[in-house]
């Protein structure tokens, strides 16, 4: 899965071509983001099944931002992949509600409808609890969509807060999986996966073996893999359900591949995300087949 973190400083050679020269900035700088996550995702669309945009890069650059990752949302659909909104909201029921709207489905209002995003997963916190995730999973469940609450995180400090332990002997972060799999009890499917799946950094993978069995029916979203030093490999509990158990995440290591390799941007950024999406193939073909 390829995830979007554009930063307008650091875009591939080109992009600035789309730029129109009598714009605001941030409409200068949304054009060429968009030109620059075209790109990118035309390269990579045959070795991913979803795209993730990382929505602060695009709140960023104000209102021209979020027209730019609607018209990303559209051409990744378009191509057949899945779109992640990342943004981990998650703020009491009426505000999650309104978060929700805005992400996924759209509200209807005394002057029309107005179109949510129309994401196909979410990514929400859940620090304040069971009342606002709910929100999520019901707008998701009515748009036919999936909901991606974390649990234990990439970054170093995650352990912070997710690793105490609560209770006798739980600590915070299992506690928020036994909340996942309460909540995806409803929406499981033929796949026997829920439509409540889970965050687990991949820096972590030490974690994922206990994740399965408090979280059987989760898909897992595992970012962390390339630039913050998360490897495939040992990814492996991720996949037991089968390869839709897990969804391996990486983002600077694709796009730019180009500044290690010396290649063509689009041809390292294909290879990268070709290598590995191999590697997950055939780590999950090796979990199955043992199964």
């Amino acid at each position: 899965m390829l995830g979007l973190d554009p930063d307008p400083g650091a875009l591939w050679p080109g992009s600035e071509r789309a730029v129109r020269s009598d714009g605001s900035a941030s409409q200068r700088a949304a054009e060429a983001v968009l030109a620059h996550c075209r790109a990118l995702i035309d390269a990579v669309a045959p070795a991913c099944v979803a795209v993730k945009p990382q929505l602060a890069r695009f709140e960023v650059l104000g209102s021209a931002g979020w027209d730019t990752l609607r018209a990303l949302i559209a051409h990744a659909h378009s191509l057949g992949l899945l779109v992640i909104a990342d943004g981990k909201r998650g703020d009491i029921d009426v505000t999650a509600r309104a978060y929700a709207a805005a992400l996924i489905g759209g509200i209807d209002s005394p002057f029309g409808w107005i179109d949510g995003l129309g994401a196909d997963l979410v990514t929400v916190n859940p620090l304040m609890g069971r009342d606002a995730l709910e929100p999520f999973v019901t707008e998701a469940r009515r748009a036919g969509a999936g909901v991606l609450v974390l649990v234990r995180t990439s970054n170093p400090g995650a352990a912070d807060i997710e690793d105490l332990t609560v209770g006798d002997s739980e600590t915070v972060w299992e506690r928020v999986a036994a909340l996942v799999h309460e909540l995806g009890a409803g929406g499981v499917g033929e796949t026997r996966l829920s439509d409540v799946g889970a965050v687990l950094g991949a820096t972590e993978p030490g974690h994922l073996a206990r994740a399965r069995e408090l979280m059987a029916h989760a898909t897992f979203l595992l970012p962390g893999v390339g630039a913050q030093g998360g490897r495939v490999e040992d990814l492996g509990a991720a996949f037991l359900p089968g390869r839709a158990g897990g969804l391996v995440s990486a983002s600077r290591s694709v796009a730019d591949a180009h500044r290690s390799s010396g290649a063509e941007p689009a041809t390292a950024a294909r290879a990268e995300a070709e290598r590995l999406r191999e590697t997950a193939w055939m780590l999950s073909e090796s979990l199955i087949g043992a199964g």
